[in-house]
């Protein structure tokens, strides 16, 4: 049978991914954009109106072929980015290493590093943690036992577990260009202690040799912080519609690609930017508060 056949007979997904949902959302911003209705789309394809539904939420998969005809039928020149979500639709469940971990941590966890992966770029900015792709196995447990509700050994040991693969990606072969801003704030912050925050500082300042990562440092002394105290990563995609934020909240991430919304967080990371030290002093402040620990 054919694999198109297959996949037409699949039930909708339950919990599709942030990927997967996030290719269903470009395809319902372009048929909005072209002022045309559901219906319209779904007969142009020859399907229904409830399929196009799941497939515009991520909870149906959808062909190269059909991707194609509705960007023709919406109008879509920019051919980098229709090229980009043929792609996204080519990818399958199963093959990556963050897969083997859905139903074991939540789906954020397994999100983030999806997103992560796919990024040809990430800027961050942090203000009372260090960035998950930084921490260390003690520091990384120390946070995610502080959970509400505090999670069982198996889940925070899976939770550790896929913390600690993300951060691999900025080591391994064409890492992406990483710009991480941390507030002094979350470099004082003891989570598990002093062996394990002094521990934390001195990873940070091997990580500030790696050839992919630009670290720098808000001092105490800027009082004016912007974003309201809020930590959030820009994650850049092969064509900048695709870009993403996630943002930090006390119980999982909320993930942000509207066209203004995009335009704010860029514009909080300038403001970050202008605020930091450079990499050197950065680097100094962090040697000076691991040994006051």
């Amino acid at each position: 049978m054919r694999s198109w056949m297959r996949r037409a007979r699949m039930p909708p997904r339950d919990l599709p991914s942030a990927r997967e949902a996030r290719l269903g959302a470009e395809l319902r911003k372009l048929r909005e954009q072209a002022g045309k209705a559901a219906h319209e789309a779904a007969a142009w394809i020859g399907t229904d109106r409830a399929k196009m539904s799941n497939i515009e939420s991520g909870r149906r998969g959808i062909s190269e072929t059909r991707i194609r005809r509705l960007t023709e039928f919406y109008g879509c020149r920019d051919q980098r980015l229709v090229g980009e979500l043929c792609a996204m639709a080519r990818e399958h469940r199963g093959g990556n290493w963050w897969d083997a971990f859905r139903g074991k941590v939540p789906q954020g966890n397994v999100d983030m590093a999806e997103l992560e992966h796919h990024s040809t770029a990430l800027r961050m900015v942090h203000l009372l943690l260090v960035p998950g792709v930084f921490q260390t196995p003690q520091y990384a447990r120390a946070v995610m036992a502080g959970s509400v509700p505090p999670p069982d050994e198996e889940l925070l040991a899976a939770r550790v577990a896929v913390r600690l693969r993300r951060g691999e990606l900025l080591r391994g072969e064409n890492p992406p260009r990483c710009q991480a801003i941390i507030h002094e704030g979350a470099l004082r912050m003891r989570y598990g202690g002093r062996a394990t925050a002094r521990g934390q500082l001195e990873w940070l300042l091997e990580v500030t040799e790696w050839p992919s990562v630009e670290l720098r440092v808000i001092p105490f002394s800027q009082e004016d912080v912007p974003g309201h105290g809020q930590s959030f990563l820009y994650a850049y995609g092969p064509v900048r519609e695709l870009d993403t934020v996630e943002v930090d909240t006390p119980f999982g991430g909320d993930f942000l690609h509207g066209a203004d919304e995009l335009e704010k967080y860029r514009r909080l990371l300038e403001v970050s930017e202008k605020i930091a030290l450079d990499e050197g002093e950065s680097r100094q402040l962090i040697q000076f508060i691991a040994r006051e620990m």
